[in-house]
């Protein structure tokens, strides 16, 4: 009975946070005429018509505009991130400093970042989006964990075969830290992804919006079309829960190492 009772709290659960989503596929896919007559459940049907009115609102060139940049930054902080954390396991001792800056919210960033880049004539630019990005605090921290855990006998070896600081990175710790960095790579993609505060404010120009800002926009011009709204919410997900999908047990298995170690 209690295992039983322990099932079905955990059904309850998970149906409370799918509900939401499932509504949003319901109608993301339901015909129009069901909205605006409110017969939501008698007038069951399929239609692609909310699907279909993407395109004329923009919608599939702000999904590429966001795919083409968030991947950009996940590249720039995969990069960074390598040498920076290959500095920290080497000996750098900054890595205090890395956690104070996971400790601080990106908020409070805002308005200095803004500063800079009016200062350097970046604003309404896609570097404005793409450069305060090139690396992560947290990315490093994850990827130094990573790399920690490597023997240092293993190094060791390596330097008594003449090996340089280039091949112990790129040659030795890349390959071994590898599955790190592509969980580190999700969830860096998706941060990226769903920014949506601080896109608004340091680009005014509709064509570098990126799709989460585009929503907001559509959200106040179509406040009521429920069907529009939650087929362009629903397609807005789907990169990331494709993404996170496919390398679930990667994400997974990389929070369970940094909690073991």
């Amino acid at each position: 009975m209690g295992r039983l009772l322990r099932h079905l709290f955990v059904f309850a659960v998970l149906l409370f946070v799918a509900l939401p989503f499932l509504w949003m596929a319901y109608a993301a896919f339901m015909p129009k005429e069901a909205v605006y007559s409110g017969e939501l459940f008698s007038q069951v049907g399929f239609s692609l018509e909310n699907v279909r009115g993407l395109a004329g609102e923009g919608f599939w060139g702000r999904l590429l505009f966001s795919l083409g940049l968030s991947s950009g930054v996940v590249l720039l902080q995969l990069f960074t991130a390598l040498l920076a954390a290959y500095a920290l396991r080497a000996g750098l001792g900054l890595l205090a400093l890395y956690l104070v800056l996971m400790a601080v919210p990106a908020e409070l960033l805002l308005v200095p970042l803004y500063g800079i880049l009016r200062g350097l004539s970046l604003l309404d630019t896609v570097f404005a989006l793409l450069l305060p990005f090139a690396a992560s605090p947290f990315v490093i921290y994850l990827v130094f964990q990573a790399m920690r855990a490597v023997p240092e006998e293993l190094l060791e070896a390596a330097r008594l075969d003449g090996a340089g600081h280039r091949v112990l990175l790129f040659w030795i710790l890349f390959p071994l830290v590898r599955p790190t960095l592509v969980a580190a790579g999700v969830l860096a993609f998706a941060t990226h992804w769903n920014l949506v505060l601080y896109p608004r404010v340091v680009v005014t120009d509709p064509n570098l919006w990126t799709v989460q800002t585009w929503l907001t926009d559509l959200q106040r011009k179509y406040p009521t079309d429920w069907g529009l709204l939650s087929a362009a919410a629903l397609l807005s997900v789907l990169p990331i829960a494709l993404l996170y999908l496919a390398f679930e047990r990667r994400v997974v298995a990389t929070f369970e190492e940094g909690l073991k170690g």
